[in-house]
């Protein structure tokens, strides 16, 4: 009897426990590859703010929201239109069209 609640319990705490987790957990070494790349690191940083937002400033921003690695990734395959210096420019765009990577690159800056 000791031997079957024992299980049971086990079995809740590990189920408990990859309920935490995301349901895709994003590519961190595929991602970080995309954005060297793409010469990223150039405006944006996971923690500081550099001439764009930081990755984490983009994560708060977006946190809860069921659109956000929607709205992020339109963001970076669209050229939005961004303030550079008091000037509009536009934002550089990921150069791929693999909609995997791209998804995958979304959820890893909204992971931050």
């Amino acid at each position: 009897m000791f031997k079957s609640s024992l299980s049971v319990v086990s079995a809740s705490v590990v189920l408990a426990l990859a309920s935490l987790a995301p349901a895709h957990a994003a590519d961190a070494d595929g991602a970080q590859a995309l954005l060297k790349a793409n010469k990223c690191s150039g405006c944006h940083d996971v923690a500081k703010t550099k001439k764009g937002p930081s990755y984490q400033a983009i994560a708060a921003k977006y946190k809860g929201k069921a659109d956000g690695a929607a709205t992020v990734t339109k963001f970076i395959t669209t050229g939005a239109k961004i303030k550079m210096d008091g000037a509009d420019e536009e934002h550089k765009v990921i150069d791929t069209k693999d909609a995997a990577q791209l998804k995958n690159l979304a959820e890893w800056i909204l992971s931050n």
